[in-house]
This record gives C-alpha cells, structure tokens and sequence, in this order.
C-alpha cells in the first residue's frame, strides 16, 4: 500500500516504513505529524486518484529530526571587471518517518473484499 501526498508545494510517494525528507516542518523532534493532502492511494492494485484530493485518507508520521542538506556555491562573475560573489546555501529539511496510512473503516472493508 502506498500513497502520494502533496506537502511544501511538492509531491512525494510513500508507504508505511518509510523515511522521507520534506522541506522544513514547524514540528518538532518526536511529534507526530498528519498529511491530509493525499492525492493518490493505492491498495493491493486499486488505484483511487482524488479531484484533487482523495476524501477521508490521511498519512500520519513522525518527525525523527531536523538538519541541513548539502551545501551548494553561488558564484557571481562578470569577466574584466573585477567582479566577484561567492555565497553558500544549505537547505534545511525535515525528516519524517511514515507511521501509518488510515482509510475510512468504509474503504478498508472494499479493499478487504476485494482481495477476497
């Protein structure tokens, strides 16, 4: 089972388990968070896509911890001119670890059915 959630103005695919960098989170370290942009959720092969987004499904996680990516160099340069900028950037993030993926107790019971 897996979703596809919208957060931060990006889309990321997850599933239960897994650890995902997100852009910065006003959480903190060991909180829960919820998702209830979901816009895509598969389970065992039925593919339920919202409009925009799909109703009642929400992707709970925990914030493990926070940090800083990589770091990139900004360099400005015009040639003969004597003009020279040198900048760094380090992108903070937030690491969160999916818990659980909850479908209305409705949905669950057509998923189970339709296994059967």
């Amino acid at each position: 089972m897996y979703a596809i959630i919208e957060s931060c103005g990006r889309q990321y695919k997850v599933a239960e388990g897994d650890v995902i960098f997100f852009e910065k989170l006003d959480t903190e370290e060991g909180k829960k968070v919820t998702f209830d942009k979901v816009i895509l959720v598969s389970n065992e092969g039925k593919v339920e896509v919202g409009n925009p987004y799909v109703k009642g499904i929400k992707v709970e996680g925990k914030v493990v911890n926070h940090g800083k990516g990589k770091k990139i160099v900004v360099f400005k340069y015009k040639a003969k001119k004597n003009y020279r900028r040198k900048q760094g950037h380090r992108q903070p993030y937030t690491r969160v670890e999916i818990t659980t993926i909850k479908m209305p107790a409705k949905k669950a019971a057509k998923a189970e059915e339709a296994e059967a």
